[in-house]
């Protein structure tokens, strides 16, 4: 038996796109003599619908997707996942099904049992579980067909879940398994997804066929990494990461051949591809194609343009250099060496003239009170209105170029620089920043080495620098990575030998910055825990205030 897995970027709504990627796999396939053909979770939608799933006509058109990829079954099987109506009275109105489609009809289904609600995942809003289980039987062959979230509970050990999956399949000896998944990046998930696998074969023995999505949807990134897993445990194959691509299998060569085609997992490289695939998605699915930034000469907006130019293409960047009269002068220069090196269009626009303007009008309403964070945001606010303005008036979408440790501790203007459609670098820590602009330096200096070493700084008043304000960003991107992503209290953190102070006063930071973070634009999620929809605070609370 041959078996291919179709890795395709999906459109969360383009049922005619999808069907359409679908149908050139399906082509593909058959021209490498496959029996079998296995696209991804919730492929005739595109994953994570959300609240489309309450839309009766959005159903009825994914399932008519469904109808046209039976009628193409007639020579090849095809698996794919789709929402299917539950036709039983209690319960959820949906299921998430992946159908089994051979011989021009609905061969069998398995509904996804294991539902999860948590980070980005929100499955039980929507879908009912399966609460029975069997086998899918073809030309001579037992498949046990799971879907994503159901290879999670090995031996019913995941305490979020009550049932085993695989458990429950085993006692029909199915001959290999079939996963039909949407697994969102970061960059340590790709570790985390073969481990789960392993232990799959280490418990039942058998060859999995694992297809995963790849491309982005606003801010969940899919890395594809789809896998062959030999029932030794052996990587049969690990597909290429942020590519689409449709590869077959000799099922008899996966089950007896020990390989290890795993694929690298350097970090940084992982992250930097995966704000490039989540730019490209962003500006391509909505129908844009030109992003302008404000590049100040510091690290976050060059890394950000480059990550643009890398995405869109240099014709399709533009930056704007807004100098105050606090700037540097090394920061403009730096600013527009990175234009001229990346071959992108920037234009000099001085923000004195209008700070002063708009100093003079409020002068006397500030009550001769010193200067201040007024004072600032006035200059931050000035930049944010000329670029929103160049945005409305050529059409380039404003990219956001705050990093994660600034976003965590309110380190941002609203309406000034945290203003966006897309924030691009803000589930990246500020040390991470660096990383990445080392690592697109790697084949030559692209971002001016004094943007690297020079101090952080926001040159809104004489001499400024993070650090007036902000401890050490390795310290502090410490305490927040203890705090964010492990979800670790004050006491916990101060224990690793952390000051208590400085952790109090961070931890209240992020606590009491949280309005500012439900105004700003999408963040492309690289990490396990982004601001965004994967985490759910509270405005207005009183812990750590």
């Amino acid at each position: 038996m041959r078996i291919s897995i179709a890795q395709l970027n999906y459109h969360i709504g383009n049922f005619e796109g999808n069907l359409k990627r679908m149908e050139a796999a399906i082509d593909e396939a058959i021209q490498h003599n496959a029996d079998i053909i296995v696209f991804g979770e919730l492929a005739t939608t595109g994953y994570p619908p959300r609240d489309f799933l309450e839309f009766r006509d959005f159903i009825n058109r994914s399932q008519e997707v469904v109808d046209q990829l039976t009628a193409r079954s007639k020579d090849i099987a095809i698996v794919v996942g789709a929402p299917s109506v539950n036709p039983v009275i209690e319960g959820k109105d949906l299921h998430n099904t992946a159908y089994f489609l051979a011989d021009g009809k609905v061969h069998g289904t398995h509904h996804k049992s294991l539902l999860p609600t948590y980070d980005i995942f929100d499955e039980y809003r929507y879908f009912e579980p399966a609460r029975e289980f069997g086998i899918i039987e073809y030309k001579g062959k037992k498949i046990a067909l799971t879907v994503c979230e159901d290879i999670w509970n090995i031996g019913n050990e995941n305490p979020l879940y009550d049932v085993c999956p695989m458990d429950e399949m085993m006692p029909f000896d199915p001959d290999f398994m079939i996963n039909v998944s949407a697994s969102p990046f970061s960059f340590d998930h790709a570790k985390d997804r073969l481990d789960i696998l392993k232990e799959n074969v280490k418990r039942y023995k058998l060859p999995i066929f694992y297809a995963n999505h790849v491309g982005a949807q606003t801010e969940i990134i899919f890395d594809g990494g789809s896998v062959v897993m030999s029932p030794d445990g052996s990587i049969f194959r690990e597909m290429e990461y942020f590519k689409e691509g449709v590869e077959t299998f000799d099922l008899d060569e996966v089950s007896n051949n020990k390989r290890n085609n795993e694929q690298p997992k350097d970090k940084i490289q992982l992250i930097h591809d995966g704000l490039v695939t989540g730019l490209k998605d962003y500006f391509g699915k909505l129908g844009f194609s030109k992003a302008i930034i404000g590049l100040s000469g510091g690290i976050d907006s060059a890394v950000t343009a480059v990550l643009a130019e890398r995405a869109l293409g240099k014709e399709n960047v533009r930056v704007v250099l807004m100098p105050s009269q606090y700037s540097s002068d090394h920061s403009v220069n730096d600013a527009r060496e990175l234009a001229e090196n990346l071959g992108i269009r920037y234009d000099i626009v001085p923000i004195q003239e209008p700070y002063n303007a708009f100093y003079g009008l409020l002068e006397g309403l500030f009550e001769g009170k010193p200067f201040n964070v007024a004072e600032e945001n006035i200059q931050a606010r000035s930049r944010g209105l000329i670029l929103m303005a160049l945005s409305n008036k050529h059409g380039n979408i404003l990219l956001n170029t705050t990093n994660k440790s600034e976003m965590a501790v309110g380190y941002g203007t609203l309406y000034g620089d945290l203003a966006g459609g897309l924030s691009v670098i803000a589930d990246v820590y500020k040390t991470d920043v660096f990383k990445l602009a080392e690592f697109m330096n790697k084949d030559g200096e692209v971002i001016p080495k004094n943007t690297i070493t020079k101090p952080p700084s926001a040159e809104l008043r004489p001499n400024q620098k993070d650090s007036d304000s902000l401890p050490d960003y390795a310290i502090l991107d410490e305490i927040l990575f203890e705090y964010i992503e492990n979800r670790k209290g004050p006491a916990e953190i101060i224990a690793m030998g952390h000051e208590e102070k400085l952790v109090k006063r961070i931890l209240r930071l992020v606590n009491i910055n949280e309005f500012k973070r439900y105004q700003t634009a999408p963040v492309l999620r690289v990490s396990n825990k982004s601001f965004g929809v994967g985490r759910r605070m509270p405005i207005v609370a009183k812990y750590l205030n």
